[in-house]
């Protein structure tokens, strides 16, 4: 099994190599550790996670869940609001549902409707994942300093905007079902 640093070590290691010093390094380069960073926060925060209980958990239920609360409601709602098909919503909506996560209840305007909502089991896990994410900072502020991270977090808050994020439209991010 290749731990996530040696994969990152292995995804880097060409582009790395040659021309691509410290004071040339390629767009691609820097793709790649951004997203290294994000596999590593998210990675770590999955084992907490499971050590906390939540075992059966994956990062594409956080964002169905967020879609959810916001007010997606029925598999098609959830499906534009993930940029997923109605197909692929529906199969992460039956996953929520048997374990727990959210659950269908009858529309109050119209019977014959059913509408998602996340239970508090759901969000127990949110809150609990949010707590994980924050003492993941933490750590990163020990390792790179309090003044280094609140420059990076402004960096890249510069680079991609305030509002560019969507935390509930991940895209292609949402494609593991599982």
């Amino acid at each position: 099994m290749i731990h996530l640093s040696e994969r990152k070590q292995n995804i880097l290691e060409p582009l790395t190599k040659g021309t691509h010093t410290p004071q040339h390094r390629s767009g691609a380069n820097l793709a790649l550790l951004l997203l290294g960073c994000y596999r590593t926060l998210v990675d770590a925060a999955m084992v907490d996670l499971a050590a906390r209980g939540y075992d059966d958990f994956r990062p594409v239920h956080d964002f169905a869940m967020r879609a959810i609360a916001a007010g997606a409601d029925s598999a098609s709602d959830l499906g534009r609001r993930m940029s997923v098909s109605k197909q692929a919503a529906s199969k992460t909506i039956a996953v929520l549902l048997d374990r727990g996560y959210v659950s269908r209840d009858s529309d109050p305007d119209d019977a014959r409707r059913k509408r998602l909502q996340v239970t508090p089991l759901g969000l127990d896990v949110l809150r609990q994942g949010e707590a994980i994410f924050d003492e993941l900072r933490e750590k990163w502020e020990q390792q790179i300093g309090v003044s280094e991270l609140a420059t990076l977090e402004a960096r890249l808050t510069t680079l991609i905007g305030d509002g560019a994020v969507r935390i509930d439209a991940p895209g292609w991010i949402a494609q593991d079902l599982g």
